[in-house]
């Protein structure tokens, strides 16, 4: 997993950090959305910043954007490749650090049910570590 996160300068630079770029950099996908909104507010975006002043949770009154990384990837136990993140955000509020992972979504949904998604046969994953990881 790389250590070492390069500033982006314009939502287009995100497409370097996808998994797969040519199925997930199209308009109406998440990742192209997410990194226009993101990287234009160069801070958490106004629909963000309203539901974290909406929230009950004292320590979002006050939340300052202090690093965004795009496509953060995430070692979990139970499968060879690391899950990955939209963006991964280091935050600061009631002088205490939070870490916050976004899974963003436009068209698509967020997969199939945890129930169904334990059914199906995968060799590489084990879904039960993962699952109990999380």
């Amino acid at each position: 997993m790389d250590k070492i996160f390069i500033p982006a300068k314009s939502p287009e630079e995100w497409k370097s950090f996808l998994a797969d770029s040519d199925s997930h950099w199209a308009k109406g996908h998440s990742a192209k959305a997410l990194a226009y909104c993101w990287q234009e507010a160069n801070d958490f975006p106004r629909s963000v910043k309203e539901a974290f002043k909406k929230s009950s949770i004292n320590i979002f009154k006050s939340i300052e954007l202090l690093l965004a990384f795009p496509e953060y990837k995430v070692s979990l136990p139970g499968s060879p490749r690391s899950s990955q993140n939209d963006i991964f955000i280091l935050a600061r509020g009631n002088d205490q650090l939070i870490s916050i992972a976004v899974e963003g979504k436009v068209a698509e949904d967020f997969g199939q049910p945890i129930a169904k998604w334990k059914q199906q046969k995968d060799e590489k994953t084990n879904k039960e570590e993962r699952l109990n990881f999380l």
